[in-house]
């Protein structure tokens, strides 16, 4: 899969990223459609109008199957395929709409959406925020 470069966002960005919240905020978890990759990618195509996850949207139905395609796409995890595309900036200087790398489940790391003082994460059984002093890496979108 081709290696996207990150896109600006848009003027309006916070009314596109507010809409796309209320739009996902009841989906549950399901790999391949809505999980916190895709979650977050959506959260992104929102405030830029760019797609960067069409090639990964429905391409795999768990999360094995995800990990699968980015090894093979030469990442170790999604949080690797994040960090190709966008600048890391230290969690402290995160604003609104940046891209918050958090604690998952298993051990594995989870992307979320900086709100303030929370980040939106998707859980196994849907949206949740989570206090921001949790963020352990982040992206500047």
């Amino acid at each position: 899969m081709e290696i996207k470069k990150a896109p600006a966002r848009q003027a309006d960005w916070r009314l596109q990223l507010a809409q796309y919240l209320a739009q996902v905020v009841r989906l549950k978890f399901q790999p391949g459609a809505h999980d916190c990759a895709l979650f977050a990618a959506g959260a992104v195509q929102a405030m830029t109008g760019t797609d960067l996850a069409a090639d990964w949207r429905g391409s795999y139905r768990s999360l094995a199957a995800g990990r699968r395609a980015l090894e093979v796409a030469g990442f170790d995890s999604h949080v690797d395929l994040a960090a190709s595309i966008f600048s890391e900036i230290a969690p402290a200087f995160a604003q609104a709409g940046d891209l918050a790398v958090m604690p998952g489940d298993a051990g594995s790391d989870a992307l979320g959406i900086i709100q303030g003082a929370h980040v939106y994460v998707l859980t196994p059984s849907g949206m949740a925020l989570v206090n921001r002093l949790h963020i352990k890496r982040a992206f500047r979108i």
